[in-house]
């Protein structure tokens, strides 16, 4: 018998106050038997994965109850110290201290936790040293498939740890698995290297020590969670580089960035601008020059090989001239990342204080940037981005798409109209529904072709709805003159031998600036930032005279008229496209009453009604362009890859 009992007393003493916290809670103070969770026979259709590491954070009771009273429910002892159980535990953690436990012990896996069979005190002892990982010889036993969130998450994280062998890191989002592929630039299928495995096996140890030293086990997200954050922030060759203190600082700057992110409520969507500020009474009575606001336009592309950034860039010009002395506006050109993180160092430093990046493949540098540089504001061009460190912005075009829609709707004869969207991102899918929809309500016949131009390119995807025999066609927003292509904008009545144009939208980026702007100079945004704790975007619409439609001279009279009663009807509220009931391709019905969506429902859309012909492309359909641009701000279905359907 071993005489000193030392450090079975200290166990002992931790599975004591565990029973004690656990019985005042009202909750079982003991191991969980996975025999109770699930029938079992079930078990014994288990598939074996041999011996591997365990993280000793996942195991979490045994397999069967006749081990479970012996331990507290964080496997530390329960039985008195004159016991055999405690002689042996106490020679084994002896062991182990002197020796090291080499043999490994087996274990179930339900739900990517674990249940021990053979080895529980070898687990305990293990857990009291606080080492983190043991050998085990593990079953694996699959749940049945369902819609449960945490089902579905649990059989993205079987995919993950096939071609990784990595089963330490979890997440709490679906599609995690996937961005954190991405964010390393890896591919679903890809099979890791044992150095991969081992490089990040390490990155993710030193980043959990940071995490948590940084009060991350006060939040309810996991450390997966985080470190993905950090990742498509920073990088994973700068976190493989990064040391623990280098990386707890960079926490430190991007923590409400992380806080964030376990929010249900992440996002607080401005629909109207705010009202501006009247000057002080100082400002009145001693005419206090007001500071000049410099303010920078950063662009991927020239404005005269792009119609998206000639359209900014008019409105920077408008915004310049309306405001004149008041502000000082810039022009900077990035056409990748490395430039676009050159170029916002220069223009910070240059002492602009507002910055605009007009694109949502910008997002994670501008991110990078806001963070580094918190003076700085930084706004960028995309919807439904839950940073908190960058505001976004966007037009609700998905108003002029719906009227777009009844105006194609009321104008063919065959009732088969064309719609060409260029990315499956946030906004886009809104706007096909939008159209289909207005379309249907014009004529309950309708249906709408759908073509994909991120697919098939401006031009394949106007030509495959022409060689339908297609003649009305909803195309690009604005004029793609990269492609010199302007016959593919707006909506139009495309012939044998000519090309009609009959309406089209129009981007007032104009005023949208100068309101931000005004907005920012009488510190409005920055107001709005300080009263919340969420992430902002401004989502302004036909309204705010942020968007709007012009007609073309062919488009009849009449034409015109019924569309002005939806423009009216839109600008005061009193029309809304998205009134349900409607049905989706599945035949899933959206709502069962009358009442309109939520703009949270709009904006996350990820589905397309049923008069739509056609889907939501996957990843790999996609140009590289596109996949850039889905994977900063793609609805989910475009992020599946091609043979990997979203888990049912």
């Amino acid at each position: 018998m071993v005489q000193d009992f030392y450090y079975y007393k200290e166990a002992l003493k931790l599975g004591q106050k565990e029973y004690r916290a656990k019985t005042a809670k009202g909750e079982s103070p003991y191991l969980p038997a996975l025999d109770e969770l699930i029938p079992p026979e079930k078990a014994m259709g288990g598939t074996r994965l041999g011996v591997i590491q365990i993280p000793l954070s996942h195991i979490v009771g045994t397999k069967t109850s006749g081990r479970m009273n012996s331990f507290a429910s964080n496997f530390m002892p329960l039985l008195g110290e004159d016991t055999e159980f405690a002689d042996k535990w106490e020679s084994l953690c002896r062991s182990h201290l002197s020796e090291g436990i080499r043999d490994s012990v087996k274990v179930y896996e339900y739900m990517n936790r674990f249940y021990v069979e053979e080895g529980n005190k070898r687990v305990s002892v293990l857990k009291y040293c606080s080492a983190y990982s043991i050998p085990a010889d593990v079953i694996r036993i699959m749940p049945e498939k369902s819609d449960d969130e945490a089902v579905q998450l649990y059989y993205e994280f079987v995919e993950f740890n096939r071609c990784t062998k990595i089963n330490f890191i979890e997440f709490t989002k679906r599609g995690s698995y996937r961005e954190l592929l991405r964010a390393m630039g890896k591919s679903y299928d890809e099979w890791w290297t044992v150095e991969e495995q081992r490089r990040f096996s390490s990155a993710f140890y030193y980043f959990e020590q940071a995490y948590r030293k940084s009060g991350g086990d006060k939040l309810k997200m996991t450390v997966g969670d985080a470190m993905l954050s950090y990742i498509q922030i920073y990088g994973y060759s700068q976190l493989q580089s990064a040391g623990e203190a280098e990386i707890r600082m960079n926490l430190r700057k991007m923590w409400q960035e992380i806080a964030l992110k376990e929010k249900s409520d992440k996002i607080e969507v401005k629909t109207t601008p705010a009202r501006e500020k009247k000057p002080s009474v100082l400002e009145r009575v001693f005419e206090l020059k007001p500071t000049v606001l410099k303010a920078a336009f950063i662009y991927d592309l020239p404005p005269e090989r792009s119609g998206w950034v000639n359209d900014h860039e008019q409105g920077r010009q408008h915004a310049q001239t309306v405001l004149g002395s008041q502000v000082d506006t810039s022009v900077y050109l990035a056409q990748n990342d490395a430039e676009l993180r050159d170029v916002l160092e220069r223009a910070i430093n240059a002492g602009n204080k507002l910055i605009f990046t007009i694109s949502p493949r910008m997002m994670k540098e501008s991110l990078r940037a806001a963070i580094e540089y918190p003076d700085a504001v930084i706004m960028n061009c995309s919807l439904n981005s839950s940073h908190r460190y960058v505001r976004t912005y966007y037009t609700r075009m998905y108003e002029v798409k719906f009227i777009l829609g009844a105006l194609a709707g009321s104008l063919t004869q065959s009732g088969r109209l064309g719609y060409v969207c260029d990315y499956p991102i946030f906004g886009q899918i809104a706007g096909i529904n939008a159209f289909a929809l207005g379309a249907q309500m014009a004529n309950p016949r309708a249906k709408v072709f759908l073509e994909w131009s991120s697919v098939k390119g401006a031009e394949g995807a106007a030509k495959s709805l022409h060689d339908q025999h297609i003649h009305i066609i909803s195309s690009q927003d604005t004029a793609r003159f990269l492609e010199d292509d302007r016959r593919s904008f707006g909506l139009s009545h495309i012939g044998h031998d000519k090309t009609d144009l009959l309406a089209v939208p129009v981007w007032k980026w104009g005023v949208y600036y100068e309101r931000i702007l005004r907005s920012m100079l009488d510190s409005t945004i920055k107001d709005e930032y300080d009263r919340s704790s969420r992430a902002l975007n401004y989502y302004w619409g036909m309204s705010a005279g942020v968007v709007d439609i012009e007609y073309a001279p062919s488009l009849p009279l009449a034409s015109r008229r019924y569309a002005d009663f939806f423009r009216e009807s839109l600008i005061h509220g009193v029309a809304t496209p998205f009134l349900t009931p409607f049905y989706t391709q599945s035949g899933e019905i959206i709502g069962a009453r009358q009442r309109e969506l939520s703009l949270e429902q709009i904006i996350n859309m990820d589905y397309l009604v049923d008069n739509v012909i056609g889907h939501i492309p996957t990843y790999d359909e996609m140009s590289p362009i596109g996949r850039a641009t889905v994977d900063m701000m793609g609805v989910h279905q475009a992020k599946a890859e091609a043979g990997k359907e979203e888990t049912p």
